[in-house]
C-alpha cells in the first residue's frame, strides 16, 4: 500500500497558518484520516490524535468535554467530531482565549449535522474544506489547479499529458476514486463497495434517520445511481423502491449530507424566466454508480444505455473536485428551458458565464455549440465556450468555442 499525495494539502497548510481551527469534511474511506496523519509528519508538531469513533472518547466528549479538553490539550486532531458536537463550544472557548493558528485540526463525515455546531460556535474561527474521492489529477500525480477554459492553462496541461483513449476514460470511471482501492490495500472491488454500503453507509443512514429497512434502502439507492446526471426525481426513486417521496426526499438529503451526492442547480436570471427549476444529481464517485447498476467491466459500461450519464458525472464531478482541491467556490450550473434548449454545464465567473456540452464523441461538430446562444440574453458576459468529448487533443471551432479533451480537466 503507498500514500497518494491529495491536491488540497498545500491549502490545508496555507490555512493551517492562517485559523485556530480547520475542519475536513467528507464522506468515509475518502482519505480524511490518513491525509491529516501525513500532514502532522509534515507540520513537524507534536499533535495529539484522538478519534470519536472509540466509544470511550465519544463517551468523555459527550459528557465532559472540559476533561476531554484537559486531556488532549492543543494542537489537537480530532476526528469524526461529528459524534460530539458539544465539543464546539469549548473549542471557541479556547480559541477566544488563546488565538493561535492550528489548534485544532477535526474530521467529519456528517456534513449538515456539523455545520450547525460550526455555524453558530466558530464562524469565522475554522476554516472549511471538503475531501471528495480521489481525482484524476491526484490518480496520475498531477496538479493544475482549478479547471477554467484558459487556453494558455489549457495548452499547458495538453504538453505534459498524454492522450487518452475512450476506453482508457470509461476505466477510470468504472474504477472510480476510492483511496483504498486505487492504492491497492483492496484489490476486490465489489467486496470493498458491497462492505462500504453495508458497514458506513447504512450505520450513518440509521445514525440520521432512526431505524431503515435496509434492503428498501439498497433499492433506492440503486434507483438513485441509476439516474445519476439527470434531474431529480423524488417520485420516480420513490416508485422504483416501494418508499413514499418524503421518505425519498430525506434519504437523498442523508446522501448529500454525508458527502455521497451534490447537485448541479439551474442556471437561471430575471432574463430568463422559462427555465427548469429541478437540480440534477450526481454522485462524487462514478465507481460506486458503477458498482450499484451493476456493470461488470469498464467494457460493459462504456457500452451500454448509461454511458452517456456516466461521462457527464465523470466530467462534472471531476471538475468540482478540482475546484476543492484548489480550496476555491466553485459556481457551476446547467441549463434547460421549457423550449428544450439545454446546455450541459455553465461555468460562472468575474461576470462571465463559460457554457459547455459533455459529448462521448471523438469528432465534435460546430452544431453542439448551438445551445450556447440562449445564454446572450444573460445580463452575464457570454465567454469561452467548451465541446468536452473524447477528442486526442485540444483544438477549437473558432474563438469563441473550445474542443477539449476531457482527459485534461
Amino acid at each position: 500500500m503507498f500514500y497518494i499525495k491529495r491536491n488540497i494539502e498545500d491549502v490545508f497548510m496555507r490555512l493551517n497558518e492562517q485559523f485556530p481551527a480547520i475542519l475536513v469534511t467528507g464522506p468515509r474511506q475518502v482519505g480524511k484520516t490518513t491525509m491529516l496523519k501525513q500532514m502532522v509528519l509534515r507540520e513537524g508538531r507534536s499533535r495529539t490524535y484522538v478519534s470519536l469513533d472509540d466509544l470511550n472518547e465519544r463517551s468523555l466528549a459527550k459528557t465532559d468535554p472540559e476533561m476531554f479538553f484537559q486531556l488532549h490539550r492543543p494542537p489537537v486532531f480530532i476526528d469524526e467530531i461529528q459524534y460530539a458536537p458539544e465539543l464546539f463550544t469549548y473549542i471557541k472557548k479556547y480559541v477566544d482565549e488563546n488565538h493561535h493558528a492550528g489548534d485544532f485540526w477535526i474530521t467529519g463525515s456528517q456534513i449538515f449535522k456539523m455545520m450547525e455546531g460550526v455555524q453558530e460556535s466558530l464562524a469565522g474561527r475554522v476554516a472549511l474544506m471538503h475531501l471528495s474521492p480521489l481525482s484524476q489529477q491526484e490518480i496520475s500525480g498531477t496538479s493544475y489547479g482549478a479547471f477554467t477554459l484558459n487556453i494558455e492553462k489549457l495548452k499547458a496541461r495538453h504538453e505534459v499529458n498524454a492522450s487518452v483513449t475512450t476506453p482508457e476514460i470509461f476505466e477510470r470511471i468504472f474504477r472510480g476514486g476510492m483511496p483504498a482501492l486505487i492504492s491497492g490495500s483492496i484489490n476486490d472491488r465489489n467486496v470493498f463497495y458491497s462492505s462500504y454500503l453495508n458497514t458506513y453507509l447504512e450505520r450513518d443512514v440509521r445514525e440520521l434517520s432512526g431505524t431503515i429497512d435496509s434492503l428498501k434502502f439498497l433499492y433506492f439507492i440503486t434507483a438513485t445511481a441509476a439516474r445519476t446526471a439527470g434531474l431529480v426525481n423524488y417520485k420516480g426513486i420513490a416508485d422504483d423502491c416501494d418508499i413514499d417521496q418524503l421518505t425519498a426526499k430525506a434519504w437523498l438529503r442523508i446522501l448529500e449530507t454525508l458527502g455521497i451526492i451534490f447537485y448541479l442547480h439551474p442556471y437561471s436570471n430575471n432574463v430568463l424566466k422559462r427555465t427548469i427549476k429541478t437540480p440534477k444529481l450526481y454522485f462524487y464517485d462514478t465507481g460506486l454508480v458503477c458498482y450499484l447498476t451493476k456493470w461488470s467491466s469498464a467494457e460493459t459500461a462504456m457500452n451500454g444505455a448509461m454511458n452517456g450519464a456516466l461521462l457527464e458525472n465523470y466530467t462534472v464531478s471531476e471538475i468540482v473536485k478540482s475546484y476543492q482541491n484548489a480550496g476555491m467556490p466553485s459556481y457551476l450550473y446547467y441549463y434547460r428551458d421549457k423550449d428544450n434548449k439545454k446546455i450541459d454545464l455553465l461555468m460562472e465567473g468575474d461576470g462571465t458565464l463559460y457554457p459547455m456540452e459533455i459529448k462521448k464523441t471523438t469528432s465534435p461538430e460546430k452544431r453542439m455549440t448551438d445551445s450556447f446562444t440562449v445564454i446572450e440574453k444573460s445580463p452575464l458576459k457570454r465567454g469561452t465556450g467548451a465541446v468536452l468529448c473524447m477528442a486526442e487533443k485540444l483544438s477549437a471551432f473558432d474563438r469563441e468555442n473550445l474542443i477539449v479533451p476531457i482527459s485534461l480537466i
